[in-house]
Order: C-alpha cells, then sequence, then structure tokens
C-alpha cells in the first residue's frame, strides 16, 4: 500500500466516538458543530467558512449528518463518505438555512438537551440568523471546551504532519534569508521564497501533498512588514518595504500539510549589529531558552510565563514586554493552551507550542524567535532546528 501523510478516516471516527461519549455523559440528546476547525477535527470536512452556514450534527445514537449549502454537498460527500448530507438551497433565500436545521435535528432526534460549540452560526461574513435558543426554544449546553481539549493533545498522525510541515518551513526560511538583501523589497523576497519552496515540495511530495488550508496552499515565507523599526510591531502588516542596512527583520514561515502547520520565526539584522542590538538580541534568545527549559509535562503553562517574566525582571526588560510566551498549534495558527500566567492548563505529553518570548524597542526594532516545540514524556523536544545564534542570523551587506 502506498504510504500517505493525513490523517485516516479511522482516527476522525475515533475523535468523533469521544465527542460521542462527552454527549451521552452530558445526557445530551445530540450536538451540532459550526465552528471550521472542530468540524474538520471531528470529520475530516476541510472547507471555507462563509455567510452560508455549516454544521456537524450527531445524535446520541451516534448518527451523523452534515449541513450544508447545496454547492457544498459534493465537496463536503467526497470528503466524509458521510451518508446523510443535509441541504438548503442558499443563504439568505427564501427559507432562512437554519429552519432547515431545525428540521434536521428534529428528524435526527435531538429535540431536548443539545450541545453546541457556540450557540447559532457565528456571524461572519455578513450572516445574521437566530441563535440555537431562540430557535429550539431552550438553552444549549456548551461544547466547545471539550473538543478545544480533545485538539491540544496531539496523534501520532498529527505530529508526523507537524514534523513535515517543519521541514518546509526550513527550507522557505532558508531561501528567504538567501533572497533578503539591501534594495530589494520584503515582497520580492518573500513571494521568490515561498514560491519556491513550494514547487521544492510538491515536487518531493506529489499526490501525497495537500495544503488543505484556508490561507496558504504550500510554504509560505514572510516578513509582514515586521522590517526596520516596524519589527517593533509584533503584528504589522506587509507593505512592500524596501530593505537597509542595519534592519532589524523579524521573519515568519510555515509549509501546512492537510491542514496541520509548525511555525518558524527569527530575527535577522542586515550588516554589523550594534551594541544595542546584540544586547536585545542576547536577552530575546535567552529567554526563549528560559521557556524552553520550563516546559515539562506535570508543569503549567502559566509556570513558563512566569519564568520568563522573571528573567526580564532580574535584566529590567519588562519596559520590552508586549506579549505572552507562547500559544499552541496545530490545525490553528494560533490555539489553546497560551504560555500566559493566565492559563494554568497543566502541559501534556503530545502538546506542541510555538514558544516565543519577544522584546520589543519602538526606536530600534524588535526580536523574537519562535520555534514548533513538543512537549514529551520526559521534557520537550525542539522541533524546529533553524540556527538561533545572531552570526547566522545576520545578512551581509
Amino acid at each position: 500500500m502506498r504510504p500517505s501523510i493525513q490523517i485516516t478516516r479511522s482516527e476522525f471516527d475515533d475523535r468523533a466516538a469521544l465527542l460521542l461519549d462527552h454527549l451521552r455523559a452530558e445526557n445530551l440528546d445530540g450536538t451540532v458543530l459550526f465552528d471550521n476547525f472542530h468540524i474538520v477535527y471531528c470529520t475530516g470536512f476541510a472547507f471555507f467558512p462563509t455567510e452560508r452556514p455549516i454544521a456537524f450534527i450527531m445524535n446520541r445514537l451516534g448518527e451523523k449528518a452534515l449541513f450544508v449549502p447545496s454547492l457544498e454537498v459534493d465537496h463536503a460527500r467526497i470528503q466524509t463518505g458521510f451518508a446523510r448530507i443535509d441541504q438548503y438551497a442558499e443563504y439568505p433565500c427564501d427559507s432562512h438555512p437554519m429552519e432547515t436545521l431545525k428540521t434536521t435535528l428534529s428528524k435526527m432526534g435531538v429535540t431536548g438537551r443539545v450541545g453546541a460549540d457556540t450557540d447559532g452560526y457565528p456571524a461572519i461574513l455578513g450572516y445574521r440568523g437566530p441563535s440555537l435558543t431562540t430557535l429550539l426554544g431552550i438553552p444549549v449546553i456548551p461544547v466547545g471546551n471539550f473538543i478545544e481539549d480533545l485538539m491540544m493533545v496531539k496523534s501520532a498522525a498529527e505530529l508526523a504532519l507537524m514534523r513535515e510541515s517543519v521541514k518546509w518551513s526550513h527550507l522557505a526560511h532558508r531561501l528567504l534569508q538567501r533572497y533578503t538583501r539591501v534594495g530589494a523589497t520584503e515582497t520580492e523576497a518573500s513571494l521568490r521564497a515561498g514560491h519556491e519552496a513550494t514547487l521544492a515540495m510538491i515536487d518531493t511530495l506529489g499526490s501525497l501533498y495537500r495544503a488543505q488550508s484556508m490561507f496558504w496552499e504550500g510554504a509560505g515565507a514572510i516578513y509582514r512588514g515586521q522590517i526596520g523599526r516596524h519589527s517593533a510591531i509584533p503584528h504589522a502588516m506587509a507593505n512592500n518595504v524596501v530593505f537597509q542596512p542595519g534592519d532589524v527583520l523579524v521573519s515568519g514561515t510555515l509549509a501546512p500539510l492537510w491542514g496541520y502547520n509548525s511555525e518558524l520565526e527569527r530575527t535577522m539584522i542586515i550588516g554589523p549589529a550594534s551594541s544595542e542590538q546584540q544586547r536585545l538580541f542576547t536577552h530575546m534568545k535567552a529567554a526563549q531558552e528560559v521557556a524552553f527549559d520550563a516546559l515539562r509535562p506535570g508543569a503549567r503553562c502559566s509556570d513558563v510565563d512566569r519564568a520568563v517574566h522573571a528573567y526580564y525582571e532580574a535584566h529590567d526588560l519588562m519596559g520590552y514586554w508586549k506579549h505572552h510566551s507562547g500559544h499552541g498549534i496545530g490545525l490553528r495558527n494560533h490555539e489553546g493552551p497560551f504560555l500566559d500566567v493566565g492559563d494554568h492548563t497543566e502541559l501534556k505529553p503530545g502538546m506542541v507550542f510555538a514558544v516565543e518570548p519577544g522584546l520589543y524597542a519602538p526606536e530600534l526594532g524588535g526580536f523574537r524567535h519562535s520555534d514548533t516545540v513538543l512537549i514529551t514524556e520526559d521534557g520537550s523536544e525542539l522541533l524546529t532546528y533553524y540556527p538561533r545564534d545572531l552570526e547566522s542570523l545576520t545578512i551581509p551587506l
């Protein structure tokens, strides 16, 4: 049998079985999922959410159905093989889609205690409609956190996809660094690196590859406007900036495979670093290493962030602090739990984090590496392996 790098149908079935056990334990007649990541996690149906409501329904007998607009019927059937796919014509149409959903729930016996990840389809892209509570005349029981908890701990198949993602993210970054030079623009370097890495990935993996991402068709290489002083804005936006001598750069690369991602970010400097650039780079790198050392099973997410804060405070760096030390990653680029003083989730083997404590000086720039790290049985494993030292990340003039 030809090897495959994707989640198998049996794994999706196992996830749905866990959800079924949960709804029975909560004495629910059934559950409705609207979040597109929850739906793909439990069914394998990956889609781009629009104003047209889509839902996954399962009753306490374990019977499953997808609820989709007519334009998604073939798509849903191909991806899931579900026998039951209920459809409506269009949104908003003469009869609101939620009335059709109400009929589906009734036919499936989901009329009493109902679980849902959100109380109705979320208001995205102009959608308007009734909540489930209003539609059914009864309050719904939240089940979203249960699914989020399942998503936190990755299976062997999920980890295999994320490890593969790391390889192509590294290639994209190697190319991004190669094409970054004084006088070039971030657009030129990013597009060239991402394009070449994607072609290499497709040439290597062939039909085994699917991005299955809403945002990326292959490997991505970006600066997102984090260049020079603007690198001190953690979530800036690309602006076709021209690279200049002395610029601090915060890069990012990724490569989704069947929806699963990794994160690799590096701080680079064009030309020899100044003494202040060296100082902040060195502290940023040390703070990330503090976070690495704190990542171990049995610790809590808040412990990791507190350890980083303690390092900042000991070196009088809190004035350069802007965000928590990291976040979960998997189907989403950002997902729970979070390496934050306010998140007390226990770290467990199989959890994967983007670890990214940063320092930001408005007049100088931002300093942030991000690495993808797996919690193991006895500690943690750094999945990304791109160089982290200043010498390797200095771009010659």
